[in-house]
């Protein structure tokens, strides 16, 4: 991230300062704490953000933080706060935190990190001509689910039942955020039968896992969230206990023990979001900022866990993978 802000930087052209007098404040409205690097590549993009915008974070510009740590009805009396703080933007972590950013606010700017289905869900009336006032970037696309089933299948290539853990905070939200349809489409598809399995939090992991059990999986899919990821390294050894080889969205899961990941880069959404964090520091309107899709995705492959299942992965599948650990 550090290079790909300095890149921007270097390119970044001199611009008259848009932000007002004094001490301007920027806000980042967070659904849960993100795993360490994804929380780190976050606040270096609004930095980035500020820099190409000719501001650094201490010298008339401070960072505003609130975390609803996976409460999601936190998220709209944390938003109220922002803004009695008078930030003049809101950078938003996960689907939750920018539909209560902009259920709060109609004329603050916003900027959406982590959005699932940002038409589906009402944020946004396009992804080519974003509404009002909040603009972002999108992790969603909707071939993902399928590809994650396609490389299980190349481990796998009698696999027919798979069971999808999915955030069951999701389902008060309007669209599909998660892809909890799209996986369950895509399973069909490809002609496997698929269980999915809401949680509310880590209380109910012991019991999905033998639910999946009961039902004789063979594989197992945690579907993109932005609380369960908190969560990596207990549903990485509960699937060790039980044996189930998994596929996950990003590489915290493969470094946690993980077999596998497949997903957009956190470095391209965090960067484009520092992009649209600087253009509408110097005065641009979200309404005139096109959402941003994921263009480039990663696959993750843990070796050593696969070793231990007794799996061997094709060769023809490491060499895709962009890290494989050994």
């Amino acid at each position: 991230m550090a290079a790909v802000a300095g890149g921007l930087l270097n390119t970044a052209r001199a611009v008259e300062a848009q932000l007002p007098a004094g001490n301007a404040r920027i806000g980042i409205l967070l659904t849960a704490s993100p795993p360490s690097d994804v929380a780190s590549r976050l606040r270096d993009g609004v930095r980035a953000g500020l820099r190409q915008a000719g501001y650094v974070e201490g010298r008339g510009v401070t960072i505003e933080e609130r975390n609803a740590e996976g409460n999601v009805e936190r998220l709209r009396d944390l938003a109220t706060e922002l803004i009695q703080l008078r930030v003049v933007v809101i950078v938003t972590f996960g689907t939750p935190a920018a539909l209560a950013a902009k259920a709060a606010t109609q004329s603050i700017p916003i900027v959406a990190t982590s959005v699932g289905d940002p038409v589906g869900s009402g944020l946004i009336r396009s992804l080519a001509g974003p509404n009002g006032n909040i603009t972002g970037v999108t992790n969603f696309s909707r071939e993902l689910s399928a590809k994650r089933f396609q490389l299980l299948k190349e481990v796998f290539p009698k696999l027919s039942r798979v069971t999808a853990i999915w955030d069951a905070t999701a389902s008060t939200l309007p669209g599909d955020p998660y892809g909890r349809r799209e996986t369950e489409e895509a399973g069909r598809l490809l002609g496997l039968a698929v269980q999915m399995l809401p949680v509310h939090g880590p209380n109910d992991f012991v019991a999905a896992f033998e639910a999946a059990v009961k039902w004789h999986a063979e594989a197992l899919l945690v579907l993109p969230s932005p609380v369960l990821p908190r969560y990596a390294k207990q549903l990485v050894d509960l699937a060790a206990k039980h044996r189930l080889p998994a596929m996950y969205q990003a590489a915290y899961y493969t470094d946690a023990g993980g077999l596998m990941a497949y997903g957009p880069s956190p470095a391209e959404e965090y960067s484009s979001a520092a992009v649209l964090l600087s253009k509408i520091l110097r005065g641009a309107q979200p309404v005139d900022l096109p959402f941003n899709q994921p263009t480039k995705f990663e696959l993750f492959i843990n070796l050593k866990t696969a070793e231990g299942l007794g799996l061997t992965i094709p060769q023809s599948l490491l060499a895709r993978a962009d890290r494989v650990i050994e």
